[in-house]
């Protein structure tokens, strides 16, 4: 039987190593986009939001005023537009607040180009080996750990305040969806566990800011005795942001190869729709789960699905899955007291592992939805 091929948006990220002149000219493509962005918004909060087009024929007019604004490739100033025009239009709809002004210290600046064919049959973005030519910058070395596959539609050149420089390089690739299984499981995610699997199956959570937090504090304050702005104190940030950024490649790594994983073995993948927002909201487990970061590894479920023709079914917030007895769905209120970590089921009298149960529940409550769709 041939496999379905479905074409896919994916992105590669290489670590991208430009000389001197283009690091400069990286420097100025990111600032030029960040002015562009924060100009029009500020005209916006002025004289209420126009539509992207009105604001792309300012922006030509604005060229011819600031001949600066033409150093940069002309792509990333009309979709730093595009970014602004999209964040009025999730305003709008109430998806998000009000748009933000973008500060150069953010962790992250970047800009985004766009790739086209010109009348000649040349484009302006080609990869050949482990280089990478882009709009103004030329050809750049890049690691290249796999080969890029399909349409390449656009590129984001990005630099990290550990002055590390990356290219991420959105495609349009037919994909082939992965043999059918049989196999269904439920997801209990938590933070002793960073997740209970209906087979019995417990995943240790990797806790990965615990094993920096005396380092990251050691750190931080060392950066408060540094006079702001002085060599020490950027020099001290820098390796602050170097430990953070250690501490994310690791849990970035560890929920890549888990939802992979889950991805690869199993059909169906049921789990609990988490608030996430809300619970941050308590402090004592504020910054445990937002090194847990279940959003993020929903997120990795969510596309790696859609990509691979596996299904994720999403149970609602408020499903009582701890309380409800998986052999006979008898409901113990009792057990929302957290605490509570096994407990015998007064109807059946089978004994639960709370979690164990949980995800069980969750899988039954998921097959469920999925035979109702």
């Amino acid at each position: 039987m041939t496999k379905k091929k479905i074409l896919r948006k994916k992105g590669y990220k290489f670590r991208l190593y430009p000389n001197k002149k283009q690091k400069i000219l990286i420097s100025k493509s990111v600032g030029c986009a960040r002015f562009i962005y924060n100009h029009f918004l500020a005209k916006a909060k002025e004289d209420d939001y126009k539509t992207y087009t009105q604001y792309s024929k300012q922006l030509t007019k604005l060229k011819k005023e600031l001949m600066w604004l033409k150093e940069p490739d002309k792509f990333a100033l009309q979709n730093a537009l595009k970014d602004l025009d999209k964040a009025f239009n999730n305003f709008f709809s109430s998806k998000n607040e009000f748009p933000k002004f973008k500060s150069k210290k953010n962790i992250k600046n970047s800009y985004r180009t766009n790739k086209f064919t010109r009348k000649s049959g040349s484009t302006n973005i080609e990869i050949n080996g482990s280089k990478i030519k882009l709009p103004k910058l030329g050809w750049i070395k890049f690691s290249k750990s796999q080969e890029v596959k399909g349409k390449i539609i656009n590129v984001t050149v990005s630099k990290t305040n550990t002055d590390k420089y990356f290219v991420s390089i959105a495609v349009k690739e037919k994909m082939e969806e992965l043999d059918k299984k049989d196999n269904a499981v439920g997801i209990d995610l938590g933070l002793k566990e960073f997740a209970v699997i209906s087979d019995g199956k417990k995943i240790a959570n990797p806790r990965v800011l615990k094993k920096y937090e005396k380092k990251i504090a050691r750190l931080n304050r060392s950066l408060a005795r540094k006079e702001k702005d002085s060599n020490n104190w950027y020099k001290t940030k820098k390796k602050l942001a170097k430990v953070h950024e250690k501490a994310a490649n690791i849990r970035k790594d560890f929920l890549h190869k888990f939802s992979t994983k889950l991805i690869c073995e199993n059909q169906t993948i049921c789990l609990e729709t988490l608030k996430v927002k809300n619970m941050l909201k308590n402090s004592n487990l504020a910054k445990s789960i937002s090194d847990v970061s279940w959003s993020k590894f929903v997120e990795y479920l969510e596309y790696k699905a859609e990509w691979y023709g596996r299904d994720l079914v999403k149970i609602d917030t408020y499903f009582a899955s701890s309380q409800l007895c998986n052999n006979c769905g008898y409901k113990n209120e009792e057990v929302k007291d957290l605490k509570i970590r096994k407990w015998k089921c007064p109807e059946c009298g089978v004994i639960h592992d709370r979690d164990i149960n949980a995800s069980k529940n969750i899988l039954s409550e998921g097959l469920k939805i999925k035979k109702a769709s």
